[in-house]
């Protein structure tokens, strides 16, 4: 039970007031919820390939199960001829900066968690004016496609998690 004096709120809005005690005024016109609708908003493109889900196994990109490391570039999905991050090298990364028109930001999941990537790797790609974001794989997911529907020039390459961790 409220103590008298304590104004109630639903999400940050008033909902009634005490006017004296035990008498409460009822709500002002603009202090009334709206109906509100909400749409579930498209992706831009059909040919945009998001990532459903992964595992340990691989990927879901766009519908499409996908085993093993993959490399996402605009509208394509490649496989990717690495095993673990110390495979990544320059040559493995060429698909990225060869590209027309170039890539802006790579989106780097390294596995289950966060690895360091040779420093003369991440310098090479920052002379191909490439930004490297460099994070698990779980992360990078969710990283890759929240930059994807922001900016067209964005990539993925991508190596399955050993392990999944799940909450309790």
């Amino acid at each position: 039970m409220a103590t008298l004096g304590r104004l109630f709120t639903t999400c940050g809005r008033f909902v009634g007031r005490p006017l004296s005690r035990g008498h409460w005024t009822t709500p002002a016109d603009d202090e009334l919820y709206q109906r509100t609708t909400v749409n579930a908003l498209e992706r831009e493109s059909q040919d945009t390939l998001f990532i459903d889900s992964y595992s340990q196994q691989g990927f879901t990109i766009g519908g499409n199960r996908v085993l093993g490391p993959c490399a996402l570039i605009p509208r394509a999905l490649l496989h990717w001829d690495v095993q673990s991050y110390k495979d990544i090298s320059a040559d493995s990364l060429a698909a990225f900066y060869l590209l027309e028109p170039k890539i802006e930001i790579l989106v780097l999941g390294l596995g289950e968690c966060v690895q360091r990537l040779d420093p003369k790797v991440r310098a090479f790609m920052k002379t191909k004016g490439i930004a490297l974001e460099i994070l698990d794989t779980p992360n990078a997911c969710a990283t890759f496609n929240f930059l994807l529907s922001e900016r067209p020039h964005v990539a993925a390459a991508l190596i399955p998690p050993k392990y999944l961790l799940t909450h309790q």
